[in-house]
């Protein structure tokens, strides 16, 4: 690359040449085969110095050519005469240079031409144009120029012609920009244009592919408006639209445009895909009608519209209507839970149900009925909820109850549910219930093969709550041994999850296991309580931790002791056994101790207590305390100490243990309660 100086410098010489004195004609010209070639071409160039600029140099000159600041070797041949010079150079891979003719004993320069070099255009592609209905209303066109770099200015010239006229127009553009706006006086709205565009530089033109189109064609409208969302009397599962383009083009009012409607059911997520198609809708009639939806459901709808080819416009905002409601149809999966009462020799029935495949509600406002068949064929209500759910009792002769939803206009077909008497069959062997996602478990099981067995309902609920109204089920035939159940599962709570058998007579005998979907620490560690002592041991024992504490399984529970001048000892206990029992300690050390809870997610510390075996074989506990109350405890443990020790020393060592030395701070956590035993 030619520095940049050296390029100034260059520039003027070309511009003004070398001159005479008190001559306005240079000593020389330099004449090219042309001073822009394509990149990698041949250059010839001839030198040219007039006669009376030699005077005072000889016949003897010698001219030399450099190209910038590069001597180019010529031989004997290529000089014509003393003051005729050529030179050829074969391939010029400069994008811009000076050749400079010199005289070689002075370093003259007499003469220099700049040459740029590149390629010619590359054919314009995908020409666009869109149309702006929205002021001020233009003609927007773009187009691609070209992965190659020309290396040479490049203009671009946009071509209008009209179809029905004979007015034609010419855009030129400055150099390299590639998209232009037409302004609204140049075009019909509804008049085929042909348009295309030119590109052109120094090595060659090239000319785009043309492209015909009606300016309205290629408008992209606003966002459409659903003015209103209504119902026709008897069109079941049909929703009328009613919209309007936007109020800056609600002008444009005799065309036929195509339209694309799309729906989701309220509380979904989901858009229907592939979206209602619509051709050929009259903006001076704007309705349009979705039918084929469910009967009594309550609908978003949105529209987007475009004329013939043009792009679409964006998705109106949402509007909601709801169809004509007809009686619920389909049936109702049901879970029935009986136990005897032994007082009244009746059932107890719990009878949960939830929607199948099929079923369908029809309806907003949905409630349910249960109820049982009398002798001379009346029904009799057990009870009408809008819940999921009911609770009543039945003679032990009853064999059958039914369930029927119900909406404003209808109720469905009653579902029938057998009612069997409580067996005590047996056939899950083992259930288990792990994570499977952060919203659901994979429950697996195994079972005895037993010829009467047709299916299993896996039952699952928080153990936190005991409202019914938080039980689910799921039924599934006796070909599956695994389910994944999915809900509002929370982490670190816990859920108890049944497999219940299906047998052709009744429902077995279940098999539980309690899950969390994810374990943490627990919030608690339980106090520790010393029960017995003997000469040199001690049983410590704990409370359970609360469920709603525990955050996850206990995986188990460790004690740590020491004493002043001894290692730290550690003990555990499972999550049954909440007690432990620490050994060999002796009656001069002050002892000090804390508890470690554990579940599968993490682990907790407790609080440090101090405590001393007493020479009576009884036990001092004491735990460091703050805030207000340190005064009143320390009084209370001196009074104990003084009616049960006759040991001055004693008394000041217990005394002092209310200040013990520093302690392993991570393994324990800060003492907090005082505790006496």
């Amino acid at each position: 690359m030619m520095k940049s100086t050296w390029m100034l410098v260059i520039a003027v010489l070309v511009l003004n040449g070398a001159r005479t004195e008190g001559d306005s004609e240079p000593c020389a010209k330099i004449h090219t085969s042309s001073s822009v070639v394509p990149l990698g071409s041949p250059v010839t160039a001839t030198c040219n110095i007039r006669e009376d600029c030699l005077v005072g140099l000889g016949q003897a000159v010698d001219i030399e050519w450099r190209l910038g600041s590069e001597l180019i070797l010529s031989s004997p041949a290529a000089n014509e005469s003393n003051r005729v010079s050529r030179v050829v150079l074969s391939s010029f891979n400069y994008t811009r240079a000076a050749l400079i003719c010199c005289i070689r004993a002075s370093s003259q320069v007499v003469a220099g031409v700049e040459i740029r070099a590149g390629y010619p255009p590359e054919t314009p592609q995908n020409l666009s144009c869109q149309t702006n209905l929205t002021y001020p209303d233009t003609l927007n066109c773009i187009w691609d120029t070209g992965q190659q770099d020309t290396h040479l200015p490049t203009k671009y010239t946009l071509h209008t012609e009209m179809r029905d006229s004979r007015e034609n127009h010419t855009y030129e553009l400055p150099p390299e920009i590639n998209h232009y706006s037409i302004p609204r006086t140049d075009f019909g709205l509804f008049s085929d244009m042909n348009i295309y565009v030119k590109a052109k530089n120094d090595l060659g033109e090239a000319t785009s592919a043309h492209i015909v189109l009606e300016p309205v064609s290629a408008a992209k409208f606003d966002q459409p408006i659903i003015a209103k969302i209504g119902v026709q009397p008897k069109r079941l599962g049909c929703l009328k639209l009613t919209w309007s383009l936007s109020k800056q083009q609600s002008w444009i009012r005799y065309l036929a445009v195509n339209l694309e409607v799309r729906l989701k059911t309220a509380g979904s997520d989901q858009w229907s895909d592939p979206p209602i198609p619509f051709s050929q809708v009259k903006l001076s009639k704007p309705v349009v009608e979705c039918c084929r939806l469910f009967h009594g459901t309550q609908y978003l709808a949105q529209i987007r519209v475009r004329y013939k080819q043009s792009p679409w416009s964006e998705w109106s905002s949402s509007k909601s209507g709801v169809t004509l409601e007809t009686a619920p149809t389909g049936r109702l999966d049901s879970w029935m839970k009986v136990s005897r009462n032994h007082t009244s020799k009746k059932l107890n029935i719990q009878l949960f149900w939830k929607p199948s495949k099929l079923f369908r509600a029809n309806g907003q406002n949905l409630s349910y009925v249960v109820s049982q068949q009398k002798s001379y064929g009346e029904r009799w209500r057990m009870c009408s909820t809008s819940e999921t759910r009911c609770s009543f009792q039945l003679s032990g002769r009853v064999r059958k109850v039914y369930l029927s939803a119900v909406n404003s206009a209808g109720k469905s077909p009653p579902t029938e549910i057998r009612v069997y008497q409580p067996k005590a069959h047996m056939a899950i062997m083992d259930v288990t219930a792990v994570p499977h996602d952060e919203r659901s478990f994979l429950v697996q099981w195994t079972t005895e093969v037993i010829s009467d067995l047709i299916g299993y309902v896996v039952e699952w609920k928080p153990l936190l709550k005991t409202d019914l109204s938080h039980i689910h089920f799921q039924t599934v035939n006796k070909s599956q041994s695994s389910l994944i159940i999915t809900g509002s599962f929370e982490p670190y709570k816990p859920y108890g999850i049944s497999v219940y058998p299906r047998f052709k007579d009744g429902i077995g005998s279940p098999q539980t296991v309690n899950a969390y979907l994810r374990q943490k620490a627990p919030s608690v560690v339980p106090k520790i309580q010393i029960k017995k002592t003997w000469e040199s041991d001690i049983e410590i024992s704990w409370d359970e931790i609360p469920l709603e504490q525990r955050n996850g399984f206990i995986k188990g529970y460790k004690v740590f002791y020491w004493d002043e001048n001894g290692p730290i000892k550690v003990v555990s206990a499972d999550a049954e056994d909440r007690r432990v029992i620490l050994t060999d300690l002796n009656t001069v050390s002050l002892y000090e101790a804390c508890m470690m809870v554990s579940t599968f997610g993490g682990s907790l510390n407790g609080s440090t207590i101090y405590f001393k075996i007493k020479p009576f074989d009884a036990v001092t506990v004491v735990v460091s305390v703050t805030g207000v109350g340190v005064g009143l405890a320390m009084l209370i443990i001196f009074t104990v100490l003084i009616c049960f020790s006759k040991d001055k020393n004693y008394v000041n060592m217990t005394l002092r243990s209310l200040c013990p030395p520093p302690f392993p701070e991570d393994i324990c956590g800060p003492a907090q309660n005082f505790v006496a035993g």
